[in-house]
């Protein structure tokens, strides 16, 4: 009678796991807040000038607009060499396939950096992808099906970017960590990057050449909470400053995700991740150097 009673115990345990993970996506999704700066203090806008609209007087709630003329986007004034940056969205409504709306960093070099939050409208659902170039490398997408309705409400897509970890948070929930393992031949991004959205047609790549609907357009994105905690380097700042400890988030505590956060991280991984480049071995035969472990 061991054998049943052990069983019973490991079945037990990871189903209090299961629960507690659950419990914590559910509570960093209703303790997101909005931040209150301005978009005119840190932002312009980049392209498609007259399809974006402030939606109040203050500049704290900014809305992108696609029709079949132009998408459009904003950037940052400045670039940040390390940062936890924030944004909070709310997506396309309906029908949006082959909608691309996106968050992301990008140092505009020749070999370029970035960082990249992409969401992917579909008919029925709007798939997250994310994905890191290096020195103009990229193809390390890895996708995620949400836990709730982007289209619905305000959610909040975080990157945590230091010398020791590049962060992806939904919610304050940890869903991608890439870690820096230059020693080892790994490359990271070291640029200086702009912080960026946009909204645009990704016919022919973002929906397997499914065509936008435009009956449901215009298709709008709403930003707001343009904060930035971040290292600038448009100044005299250099770019060892932006490593340094005065900033909070280059701290012992961002070095590793805390015993909370790898629960919370892994239940993410085993429960919505439904692409991850490191597992694709028809198009990696073998897996990249960062997939594997150290």
């Amino acid at each position: 009678m061991e054998f049943p009673i052990l069983f019973l115990f490991i079945s037990l345990f990871f189903f209090i796991d299961f629960c507690r993970a659950e419990e914590d996506l559910d509570a960093s999704s209703s303790s997101s807040s909005s931040s209150s700066s301005s978009f005119y203090q840190n932002f312009d806008v980049s392209w498609g000038h007259d399809h974006v609209l402030p939606l109040d007087h203050g500049g704290n709630m900014i809305q992108l607009t696609m029709d079949k003329f132009s998408g459009c986007g904003i950037i940052s004034k400045l670039k940040y060499g390390s940062g936890f940056f924030t944004m909070r969205l709310k997506l396309p409504e309906r029908d949006s396939t082959a909608v691309v709306t996106t968050y992301y960093l990008h140092s505009h070099t020749p070999l370029h950096d970035e960082v990249d939050f992409e969401f992917l409208g579909g008919s029925k659902k709007t798939i997250l992808q994310t994905n890191i170039y290096v020195d103009g490398v990229g193809g390390r997408e890895q996708r995620v099906h949400l836990w709730f309705d982007p289209t619905s409400d305000f959610h909040t897509y975080s990157l945590l970017w230091n010398p020791h970890q590049l962060v992806f948070y939904v919610d304050n929930t940890p869903i991608r960590v890439f870690k820096n393992n230059t020693r080892l031949g790994v490359g990271y991004p070291t640029q200086a990057m702009m912080i960026e959205g946009t909204l645009w047609n990704g016919e022919g790549w973002a929906s397997n050449g499914m065509p936008i609907n435009w009956r449901y357009g215009p298709f709008k994105a709403i930003y707001e909470g343009f904060k930035i905690e971040g290292c600038p380097l448009d100044g005299p700042t250099n770019s060892s400053d932006c490593e340094s400890s005065k900033y909070w988030w280059n701290g012992e505590n961002y070095k590793g995700l805390d015993p909370k956060q790898l629960r919370s991280f892994q239940y993410v991984r085993r429960k919505y991740v439904n692409y991850d480049y490191c597992r694709d071995r028809k198009r990696y035969p073998k897996a990249p150097l960062e997939c594997q472990q150290f």
